[in-house]
């Protein structure tokens, strides 16, 4: 039984109890996924397992078994930032840093949702699924990432730089 985490294959912990989060963190060394409010409510530890956002702190390391695990230290390729991060740097997405690695990881899934045509809150027609990029579509579909230090629209520009682009 193991986990593969951006490319490498991790054993399950020992303790089924251990979430996927303390795993990434205190186990692997992977402290690119932040512990922000332990609780799902920040967005902070999202990252991506199969193609899907996962909140890692609610999120049993047992669980992922089997599953390929995307952290923030996966994105880059190549030596190369992943076109969301160059974004990120462009449109000032980010002060402190904090909600980053999450914003991407949820941000990276999000677009795979678009492409899905899974529809959202703010999807006017649920049958026919999104009908292209809006703001106000970026901005429900990352609603559970909070940033606390202001750079939210740099974010969101960031995001829908990605998007537009067609770059994911």
């Amino acid at each position: 039984m193991a986990i593969d985490i951006n490319g490498t294959d991790y054993p399950l912990p020992d303790d089924p109890r251990v979430s996927l989060l303390d795993l990434l963190r205190e186990r692997l060394g992977l402290t690119g996924t932040k512990l922000g409010c332990n609780q799902g409510g920040c967005g902070a530890c999202t990252v991506i397992i199969d193609g899907v956002r996962v909140l890692s702190c609610l999120t049993l390391a047992v669980q992922a078994d089997g599953c390929k695990v995307q952290t923030i230290e996966g994105m880059a390729a190549d030596g190369h930032l992943h076109p969301l991060q160059e974004a990120l740097i462009e449109h000032d997405g980010f002060q402190c840093g904090y909600c980053t690695p999450g914003q991407i990881c949820s941000a990276i899934a999000m677009a795979a949702e678009l492409k899905r045509g899974d529809p959202s809150y703010v999807t006017p027609d649920l049958a026919a699924g999104p009908n292209g990029i809006t703001r106000q579509e970026i901005r429900e579909r990352m609603s559970g990432n909070l940033c606390r230090c202001g750079a939210h629209n740099g974010i969101v520009d960031a995001i829908e730089e990605m998007l537009t682009g067609g770059v994911a």
